[in-house]
């Protein structure tokens, strides 16, 4: 039998043999196109070549592209392990010409693939063709043989693609499979074209892109018509291999036959076999998603894995499996993909280690969530109710992680649907509530404020990156709105035509400085950039006054901006040396830069060892060593991309980007200031590593001047502590582990001695034993370091008497501590140790409570412990007489 493995090698091999460049899989997370969360079909990589934006060495090509539905316009999720065919992780196998052939070449190849290299009937293939696709249904009969009959005409919405409203589109034709009277579904009449079972089989589509459709929907000829056509992988395997489903074969059997293995429970095609079908399928995305950088979080891509990892933990939860089992099916989607996609055994130890964090993390919140949604079940039940309330499902998502889908899964399965409407809405109300409760943002509206007031300007000139120092002319002046000057003592804000001060932005903060003209001398506070350009200047007029027109000399604050330019570097060596060190998942999710520190957040999905800080550090300061050259330059995107430069997700870049270099060991798109070479940066130093949030960690560190100081400070204190404890740094550990163990046996010698000590005072404390009702109570303060001396007091004194009332206080500077104990062969007569401290407790203007037996309690006025005790013996009398 041939494997998937071989049936997707025969297909590029058969296109590279006709002139294709063989081209790898793209990345699951779509390079520079924000209308994609996951690649989802083989044409992603190509939209640009297609779109005539982009040129490449080649015109035609081919690809075995990973896919992933889950999330977005494209969502599978639900529908995985209901059906045979639908899957969120899939491979799609495509050919592609960017203006090289047409209809006649893709159709004289797919069905040469189809019938001569894979061998299957051409009595059993179909054609569906768009309406009017005239040209189409003559080639299928001249090249195929079809006749009329197997050729069907379909309308826009099953055999028309666009790439959107507007831009490339055109005809599609199907390549479809008649798998037999066997397979034919309930409809009065199952024919291809009217009814959708899995009889009439959909292997190929071929797009025929001959149109550009314009925004009044006019449809124009393109000069250089293309193809693109896409057949999954697991559905041409199901049909070579004769299978009923995607799952049965080699593909996905052996991880079917995992769960089995691990659960001690046989898979069934059926609906038995869902939760089965549905982990087989989810181990695969989580793995691949994994391995391409996305980690597990609360929003965008990291929110989808999230979801699919942990739907695959509740299924498996269904099948018995109450400890993390997904991780191990890492090796096995390994072992089956690893050929094609070696990115799945290089990385599987990191994916491994991801996919168990998160599950581990999910089993704390899954089984209390489990027991509340059935409880949530029942109570619907019990009401006669045949929904689970929106208001009911957010509890599920906000305090226990549920995902809504995951909700939707489990009221199925109790034959209850979900009100989402009612979710949504106290999702809303949630939000809003947050909105309301965070303060006012004074800088969104001043960036407002003053893009309303400066509206018509034109965009600064920026010299800084050459000079710090400017002859620049006032092109407006704002004081409360726009104002014609502003005078000594005043504040405001000030627009030139061109500055060298960088305006706060990428996470660099803005310059500071003055500007200069005759009598006027006035302080840069802060330098700000609108969205549209325009850098604005925080000042305060010292002396003199300024207005439009006039012409300043502009000095940015030197000092401090050479120590933001040392952070800045820094930074892009930090992120370097992180990806060498963690991964290359490792990516920049947010940055600060000021004079005194930078900070950089990154997504990781575990605390860093100090081994992992250490080699972090070594590696930026080897770089700083190493006194690498920084150059920047201006280039288009592409040629950067070419290039390698890091681009940061989230940003936002232009056609012309500015690409920053050190050496050959960093290259970033930025458009910050820094150091020439970074010998200028001097020193590195990391402060703080922490978590942010899931999937989120931050470093906090020091450069130059601050790194020393903090250096030194440390050496102070280090030179302190040795003075302290007579030792040299290198024996500090060492005398340090002395001193604790020493400490430790005089602390068991203390103890030792205070119990001798209680010995000989419970004879004193006996003294004071009263009878009421002929129950012996002991009611007295004691000399007790703590509670826990207080405790040993009480024993002492509980084994002596051998029945009766303990009741101890002791004050230790303004706290009082208290503990009652009842034999237990008084608890009969009404007393009980936790009743009777709270009434002592009061006393003292304490609480506490416990056990019948033993209780304690703390108060915060000791002036009235000896009152406290005399409360103890009346509340005794009290209940022992009735």
């Amino acid at each position: 039998m041939i494997s998937g493995n071989e049936i997707r090698q025969k297909f590029l091999d058969y296109f590279k043999s006709k002139g294709h460049a063989v081209i790898g899989s793209s990345s699951l997370v779509p390079y520079n196109d924000p209308t994609l969360l996951f690649a989802n079909a083989g044409m992603n990589q190509f939209k640009d070549l297609f779109l005539g934006l982009e040129k490449r060495a080649y015109t035609r090509a081919t690809t075995s592209q990973k896919c992933v539905r889950a999330g977005g316009k494209h969502n599978d999720l639900d529908t995985v392990g209901r059906t045979a065919r639908h899957h969120t992780f899939f491979e799609m196998l495509g050919n592609f010409s960017f203006g090289d052939y047409f209809k006649r070449e893709a159709i004289g190849y797919a069905w040469e693939f189809l019938t001569g290299v894979l061998g299957l009937p051409p009595e059993k293939l179909y054609a569906t063709i768009y309406l009017d696709d005239d040209e189409a249904f003559g080639l299928w009969q001249e090249i195929a043989g079809l006749p009329p009959e197997r050729i069907i005409r379909l309308g826009e919405k099953d055999n028309f693609w666009a790439m959107g409203d507007t831009g490339p589109c055109g005809p599609c034709s199907e390549i479809i499979i008649d798998r037999g009277e066997k397979y034919t579904c309930d409809a009065p009449e199952c024919a291809l074209g009217v009814c959708d079972c899995d009889r009439w089989l959909e292997l190929w589509n071929l797009v025929f892109m001959q149109y550009n459709r314009s925004e009044d929907g006019t449809m124009t000829p393109l000069p250089r018509p293309s193809i693109d056509t896409g057949m999954g992988l697991e559905r041409i395997t199901s049909v070579i291999q004769g299978v009923d489903s995607n799952f049965d074969t080699d593909l996905l059997r052996k991880l079917i036959s995992h769960i089995e293995g691990i659960t001690g429970k046989n898979y069934k095609s059926g609906p038995e076999g869902f939760p089965f079908r549905v982990i087989a399928d989810h181990s695969r995305s989580c793995t691949f998603l994994i391995s391409d950088g996305v980690l597990p979080s609360n929003e965008g891509r990291g929110y989808v894995l999230r979801r699919i990892l942990r739907r695959a933990v509740r299924f498996g939860k269904s099948l018995g499996l109450e400890k993390p089992f997904l991780y191990q099916m890492v090796p096995v989607v390994g072992e089956l993909m690893g050929e094609a996609y070696p990115e799945v055994l290089q990385r599987r130890d990191f994916v491994q280690r991801v996919i168990r964090i998160e599950e581990e993390r999910f089993h704390e919140t899954l089984h209390e969530g489990m027991r509340v949604v059935n409880d949530i079940v029942q109570k619907v039940k019990d009401e006669g109710r045949k929904q689970i309330l929106g208001a009911e499902a957010f509890v599920l998502y906000d305090t226990f992680g549920f995902p809504l889908d995951l909700t939707e899964d489990i009221a199925e399965e109790q034959g209850l649907t979900v009100d989402k409407d009612g979710f949504n809405s106290a999702m809303e109300a949630q939000r809003r509530r947050a909105r309301s409760a965070r303060s006012e943002d004074r800088s969104v509206d001043l960036l407002v404020m003053l893009a309303s007031a400066l509206e018509g300007q034109p965009v600064t000139r920026f010299t800084g990156y050459d000079h710090t120092r400017a002859a620049s002319r006032v092109l407006a002046v704002v004081g409360d709105g726009r104002v014609e000057s502003l005078s000594t003592g005043e504040v405001g804000y000030l627009l030139l035509d061109e500055t060298p001060f960088y305006g706060e932005s990428g996470g660099q903060v803005g310059d500071t400085g003055c500007l200069m003209a005759g009598d006027a001398y006035v302080t840069v506070t802060d330098t700000l950039k609108l969205p549209d350009g325009k850098i604005i200047h925080s000042v305060r007029l010292e002396s003199g006054s300024v207005k439009e027109g006039d012409v300043l000399t502009a000095q940015v604050d030197e000092l401090r901006r050479n120590r933001i330019a040392r952070n800045h570097s820094a930074t892009h060596l930090l992120h370097k040396a992180l990806k060498e060190t963690l991964g290359e998942h490792v990516n920049q999710a947010g940055s600060m830069v000021d004079p005194e520190r930078l900070r950089f957040d990154f997504s990781h999905f575990s605390a860093m060892t100090e081994d992992e800080v250490k080699q972090v550090e070594e590696q930026v300061n080897r770089q700083i060593l190493s006194d690498l050259t920084v150059a920047a330059n201006v280039v288009g995107m592409e040629e950067a991309k070419k290039q390698g430069a890091v681009a940061l997700f989230g940003e936002k870049y232009g056609d012309q980007v500015r690409m920053v270099r050190m050496g050959d060991y960093s290259l970033e798109l930025c458009g910050g200031t820094h150091v020439p070479h970074t010998s200028t940066i001097g020193m590195f130093k990391i402060t703080v590593e922490t978590a942010i949030g899931a999937g989120l960690r931050r470093i906090e560190a020091l450069t130059g001047s601050g790194a020393v100081e903090y250096v030194n400070e440390r050496l102070d204190l280090l030179d302190k502590a040795c003075a302290a404890v007579k030792s040299s740094p290198a024996e500090l550990p060492r005398r340090i582990d002395t001193l604790q163990s020493q400490l430790k046996e005089r602390e068991k010698e203390v103890s030792g001695l205070r119990s001798r000590l209680a010995r000989y005072e419970i004879d004193n404390l006996l003294a004071l034993t009263k009878e009421i009702e002929g129950v012996k109570i002991i009611s007295t303060r004691v000399e007790a370091s703590d509670n826990e001396d207080m405790r040993q007091i009480g024993d002492l004194l509980r084994d002596r008497i051998g029945s009766g009332v303990i009741i101890l206080g002791t004050a230790w500077a303004d706290k009082a501590g208290i503990i009652a104990m009842v034999t237990k062969d008084l608890l009969s007569r009404g007393l009980h140790a936790g009743n009777l401290i709270k009434s002592v407790a009061a006393v003292v203007d304490g609480s506490g409570g416990g056990r019948p037996e033993m209780a304690q309690a703390g108060g915060k006025d000791p002036s009235r412990l000896d009152e406290a005790m005399k409360k103890g013996i009346e509340v005794v009398t009290k209940t022992l007489k009735g």
